[in-house]
């Protein structure tokens, strides 16, 4: 097995369940980790035999455009999508972070993270 991380993807969101979210918009993080087999593309050198790392992203942007109220609901859509598209995936792990939440104090950010495995 390996791993294939993608690290800080940013994004430009919608989330949350204040209605102030919804209209104003926040900045996100994202960080997925991935778990497949790499033996094949170590030899063959070819994209084809490994998980493309830019359909990962392209993933994650699109799920993140879609406004849920909760970062757990968006992260089951994205580990959702990943696992539907993706065969060769075995395990994801996905953190979800909000920069500079609307808490109350002075909060870098809140993460949910969560660990799937392929039934």
């Amino acid at each position: 097995m390996g791993t294939i991380k993608l690290q800080n993807i940013r994004t430009f969101s919608f989330h949350g369940c204040l209605m102030e979210e919804a209209k104003i918009g926040s900045d996100y993080r994202v960080d997925l980790e991935i778990k497949t087999d790499l033996r094949k593309s170590s030899l063959s050198d070819h994209l084809k035999d490994t998980v493309d790392y830019v359909l990962l992203n392209k993933i994650v942007v699109e799920e993140m455009a879609i406004r849920s109220n909760l970062l757990e609901h968006v992260a089951h859509r994205i580990i959702a999508r990943i696992f539907g598209e993706i065969p060769e995936v075995s395990r994801i792990i996905l953190a979800v972070s909000k920069l500079n939440p609307p808490i109350g104090g002075d909060v870098e950010a809140v993460t949910i993270e969560m660990e799937e495995y392929r039934n």
